[in-house]
């Protein structure tokens, strides 16, 4: 199958191009089933309703005045999930995150199309006023920040041990017809003991832009101008 109208390509191009053409084929039946399972996952665990601090929905107007608002009502309507992102802000994490930085950039541009389907929220362990000075100098205008402050939600998610150094995480959240929460999925870049960064890359497009070029992604790690 040819995949251009190019001249000039040799057998040897084409033939290598072809059987990773097949490889790409059989990645995305294979990200199919995975996320297959992941939908068939049995409901999760009631959890606590817990509470988070939020500021004006305009984040151009300050900080003030805040308010606090529980997990239950991060949902805008029936019958839709919540997705969480932590980020690696706050507490022993005195600088935010290179790395959740990029992905909140990419989210926040995104976020309007993905409220079609689900909510979603950010929630750090900094404290607001703190976290939205961050999201101010970022432009993050379209996303959700919520500040864990001291209570236990990062550590029982998994994206804060108990020194308050921060790990990136998603987590994924229903709500049943009573109210009630549950915890439906959660994901680190911490896989295994093997695999240490690679757990959540499919957040990130940028990650996979870099893989179709002959150097990769490297070493590359974001650096960005605070």
């Amino acid at each position: 199958m040819r995949l251009t109208h190019l001249t000039g390509e040799s057998t040897e191009h084409l033939g290598a191009r072809e059987e990773l053409r097949h490889a790409e084929i059989e990645l995305m039946r294979h990200r199919e089933r995975v996320a297959d399972l992941r939908r068939r996952l049995p409901p999760g665990p009631v959890v606590d309703d817990y509470v988070f601090e939020e500021g004006p929905a305009d984040l151009e107007a300050g900080d003030a005045p805040a308010r606090t608002v529980r997990l239950g009502e991060l949902f805008t309507g029936p019958g839709r999930d919540l997705v969480v992102y932590h980020l690696m802000y706050g507490k022993r994490q005195t600088e935010p995150c290179p790395m959740c930085t990029m992905w909140c950039d990419g989210f926040n541009g995104v976020a309007r199309h993905v409220a079609q389907n689900v909510d979603l929220a950010i929630v750090a362990a900094a404290d607001l006023p703190t976290l939205r000075a961050h999201a101010r100098n970022r432009k993050w205008s379209n996303l959700r920040l919520l500040s864990a402050g001291s209570g236990s939600f990062k550590y029982d998610l998994g994206s804060e041990d108990a020194e308050g150094n921060q790990d990136s995480t998603v987590s994924v959240f229903t709500r049943d017809d009573d109210g009630s929460v549950r915890h439906f999925y959660s994901a680190h870049p911490r896989m295994s003991d093997d695999i240490d960064q690679r757990g959540i890359d499919l957040l990130s497009p940028v990650w996979h832009l870099l893989d179709l070029t002959r150097k990769g992604r490297g070493d590359w790690f974001a650096a960005l101008d605070y």
